[in-house]
This record gives C-alpha cells, structure tokens and sequence, in this order.
C-alpha cells in the first residue's frame, strides 16, 4: 500500500512540475523568446519602440507569462487572437499583426499535447508585441503624421502602452478595452459604422457600373439606358428618396427609361454629399464620382481613420477647418456634436505647390479690425512688382503703399525708382491699406505660425457660391466673419455683439486690434470624408493629392 501512494505522489508532483514550470525556466523562456523577436521584429509599420514596450511589460510582470497560465490559453488570448484577424473593420490590416500565424500557432497549442515551455513563451511574446502594436496603431496611428504632411505638435505620450497591454490580458472584454484606447471622438466612431457599410457595399462591383451617358449632361425627363442601374445604385447609397417610385424599365406605355423626378432628388443628394453643384443634372462630373469604385470610398475612410488617430483629445473648444471639405468648425464645447458646433463655407488655397494651405495647428491669439494687408513676398514678386513697373497708377488704383518698416506705423515711402528698389531688395514691404477692397476684408483672425497663414474675411464674396472653393494664395477667408468674431470674442474683454463687430469692421481708417484673454487652438486639417450624426456620408475630392500620398506611406510593401 505505502508503495503505491509513494508511486501516486510521485506521478502528481511530476504532472505538476510539468504544468507548471518554475519560474526561473519561464523566465529564461521568455527572455529567449523575446530575443528571437528582436532579430525577427513582425513585418509593418510601427511608431514605437516595439521592442522596449514588449520588454517593459514582461519586466513588470517579473517575466511570467501574459496569455497562458498551466499550459491552458487564457479566454483573454482567444479573445485577442479573434481581434486581431477582424481589425479591417477598424480601418486596419490584419497581415500588420501576424494575425493568421498568430490564430495558427493558438490552435496548435490548444490542440497539442506536451508542446515545449519555449513553445508557450514563443507564442506568448508574439501575442504580446502584436497587441503592442495594435494598440499604438488605435490610439496613436500608424505612421507618424508629420512623414505625411501634418504638422502636429510633438508625438503624444498620454498612453502607456506597456499599462495598457497588460489590462488586456485580464480584461473581461478584449474588445471593451481596445476600444478604450482609440480616440473619443464621436464622429471617429461615426466613421467606423460607415466603414462598415462601405465594405458590405464594395462587395457588389457591378453597383457601381453604369452605362455611360449620350452626351455632355441628361435632365429630367431625358432618356437613359441606365436608369435602372442607377436607380439601384443611388437606392444602395441612402440618396433615393425613400419610397420613390419611378420608370425602371422600358416598356410600350412608359416608352425609354428617362431621369424621372425621384431620380433627379436623388442625383441632387449625391450630388451634395460629394461637393457638387446640387442641380440633378447627370453630366461627366457627377457620372465619375458615381462610378467611383466603391472600393476607393473604402480606402477614403481609412485614410481619414488614421488622420483621426493623429489628434490628441481637445482640452479646450477648437476652430477646426477641413481644407477639402471648404468649410470651417467653431466648437463652444470639447465634444463634437453638431449641435455645439458652428459651420461656414470657407476658401482655401489654390491646388498648386506654392500656394496650398498647409496643414498644420496653432493658436489664436488676436483679433484684427481693419487689417492692412502685407502683401507676401512672393505674390510682390512674381505678380505685382511688374504691375507697378509697368503702370504708374498701379499702386493708387489698387490702395497700395510702399512702408519702409516692419510695424503699421512704419513710414510711408513715395513712390519712386529708389522705393522700387528697395522693395525688389527686401529693404522695403508693399501693403494694402484698410478698406472695403482690401484682400483681407475687414478683419483677420490670427494663430501666429510660420506659413503666415490665417482667417480672414474678403471683398470677394461672390467665390463662396462655387462648391469647389480653392481659390487663395494659401490663407483661408471665411463666409460669416461677423459671426466667427461673436464667437471668438465672447469671452475678451468689452462687448462683441453683431452692432459693435461691425461698427469695428466699419467705422474708421485705423486698424484696431483686440488681444484674446484664452487662446483658442486652431487646427488647420484634412479629410476627404466626413461621417455626419444626420446619417449621410460625404466625400470630397483629394484636392491637394494628401489621400495619394498617406495611402502610398500606408499601404507601400515594407
């Protein structure tokens, strides 16, 4: 009997000791696994150490094990592992992630009997580095912004990573607390649900295949061949009024399918949500942005996913402008909520390298009534300086002075070959002075930056009916200035109602200006989608060719 207990007793302590490895042998496990990884990093992008952030969770757990515990997967790690294959619906790709292998090398584990503690280890560590980088690439991106144009302040550090991919392992919902590291924003996860109906739709290819049109532009009441098809498509979209009903095939009594009422409603919706003149005609323009693949709608919304990820959490109500969409947000609370949030057309600069917006953020500081207009360097040189050399009455027609200082009291220089000179030296600066003509209207907002870009209103208010509105030498000139100032001065000092902005903007020669107490962020960005709470979804052209080249930083093999 006592040979038998001693043979049970033994057999129990050797199960145990190989379900349960000392420590010391885990450790070693994982200190090797972790080197393997060093010289074999996962393939994709990355904007963190991986490495160091991997070493740093497993030094805080004292080397133990994340994702098993007695050679039994955790439900976490299942959980992980089934995130990882699906972060397409996050705008992401699940190659970045070794999601497949990673699902590979669970189910051999979870399947096979005596697989080797450098096994579990192994595994363990290329779970561990892939939540790393998929949680940087949820709450920072996947690429660092400023490689793309964005001139963002320095890179965010309010993660801990490491932290955060530890409460992973014991979250209740994997899912729950993904989520809780990826931005905020209401509309970003707007934009997420739409990803998700774009992607059910670039499914069916032949929606987006239309019969091309006879000529220049189709009415209402003109035949098409294709009314059938479209119907479908802008049914599909959400542009179709709902229950409309019209021809949809050709037959003796109805006679050829023609753009009927419903359509034309629905053209007109496609038309604004895509940043079309609104007037239910099919011409060539609308016909392209229809036949658009909607693949490529897919892609504009990840693309604009990940310029999401670049913005840090708003501390305090910004002014944003979307410089495709030509329109400018003044929020009076940090939630983006239509509701508290005010909306006006804006002009931006022209689609050419020296005069684009950039992108870029700032703060406003002051306010100025009246403004003179310094006119930048390159405009004097390459526009106006030849007009003032070739017509004496330039400069007088055009409210033009010659200064010879930097501030607006520096004086006025007359006319004169020497004048000339000194201007063409840089010895000089040309401005416009205050008036109903000046290019900057009568006021201008101010984030000082080194673009010297800034808002602005303008005597050319008749550019604001064009849908497309890209049309400065990169500044940006707003359709409401009267009610940007009521906003942007609610809290300076004195009384900004409507009577007193404008008695400002019209009642004198003198500039004026007016020093805010708070600043204000201004952010300057671009996306070529916006998920709206009414529920449609608008796209805008990729004016500036930033979509082009974040895709090629994004999607370019590595």
């Amino acid at each position: 009997m006592g040979y038998r207990i001693l043979l049970l007793l033994l057999i129990s302590l050797t199960r145990a000791a190989w379900a349960a490895p000392d420590s010391g042998s885990a450790s070693a496990d994982v200190d090797a696994a972790l080197i393997d990884f060093d010289q074999q990093p996962l393939p994709g992008r990355t904007v963190v150490n991986e490495a160091s952030v991997v070493q740093a969770v497993y030094e805080r757990r004292s080397k133990r094990l994340l994702w098993s515990e007695h050679r039994r997967l955790s439900e976490q790690a299942g959980q992980l592992t089934s995130a990882l294959g699906s972060v397409d619906r996050d705008g992401l790709e699940p190659g970045d992630y070794a999601a497949t292998r990673i699902a590979a090398e669970r189910d051999h584990l979870a399947s096979a009997d005596g697989a080797a503690d450098a096994e579990w280890a192994w595994f363990d560590v290329m779970l561990t580095r892939a939540a790393v980088r998929l949680v940087t690439h949820l709450h920072y991106g996947r690429i660092d912004p400023r490689t793309a144009g964005f001139e963002l302040p320095e890179p965010r550090t309010d993660l801990d990573v490491a932290d955060a991919v530890a409460g992973l392992a014991t979250a209740v919902r994997v899912s729950d607390a993904l989520a809780a590291v990826e931005p905020h924003f209401y509309h970003y996860g707007l934009l997420k649900l739409a990803l998700a109906r774009y992607r059910v739709l670039q499914s069916d290819p032949g929606l987006t295949q239309l019969p091309p049109i006879a000529r220049r532009a189709l009415h209402a009441g003109d035949a098409y061949a294709g009314a059938a098809a479209l119907r479908r498509l802008l049914a599909a979209l959400g542009d179709l009024p709902s229950g409309a009903t019209g021809s949809s095939t050709v037959s003796e009594t109805t006679g050829p399918e023609v753009l009927d009422a419903a359509l034309v409603e629905g053209l007109k919706r496609f038309q604004e949500r895509h940043g079309l003149t609104a007037d239910g005609a099919l011409g060539a323009q609308v016909f392209a942005e229809l036949t658009t693949p909607l693949s490529k709608r897919t892609r504009q919304i990840e693309l604009t996913l990940e310029r999401w990820r670049w913005l840090p959490p708003f501390d305090r109500p910004p002014i944003i402008v979307n410089i495709p969409q030509f329109s400018l947000f003044a929020f009076e609370s940090t939630a983006d909520r239509a509701a508290a949030i005010m909306t006006m057309k804006v002009i931006v600069g022209q689609a050419y390298p020296r005069t684009e917006t950039p992108v870029f953020t700032g703060e406003m500081r002051y306010v100025i009534f009246r403004p003179y207009w310094d006119i930048p360097r390159s405009i004097l040189m390459r526009e106006m300086l030849p007009e003032i050399r070739s017509h004496p009455g330039y400069l007088e027609h055009n409210h033009l002075e010659i200064v010879a200082g930097e501030s607006d009291a520096a004086p006025v220089l007359q006319p004169s070959a020497g004048a000339l000179a000194a201007l063409a030296a840089g010895k000089a600066r040309l401005r416009q002075r205050p008036g109903e003509d000046n290019a900057l209207g009568l006021i201008k907002f101010m984030f000082p930056n080194a673009h010297n870009v800034y808002l602005h209103s303008t005597p050319a208010h008749q550019l604001f009916l064009k849908s497309r509105r890209a049309f400065s030498h990169g500044c940006i000139r707003v359709s409401d200035p009267v009610a940007l100032a009521r906003h942007v001065l609610r809290n300076a000092p004195g009384i900004w109602d409507d009577d007193h902005i404008l008695a400002a903007m019209n009642g004198g020669v003198d500039s004026m200006r007016v020093t805010l107490d708070t600043p204000i962020p201004v952010m300057i960005l671009y996306a070529t989608v916006q998920a709206t709470e009414a529920g449609p979804i608008q796209f805008f052209d990729d004016i500036y060719g930033h979509d082009a080249k974040l895709q090629a930083l994004l999607y370019r093999a590595m």
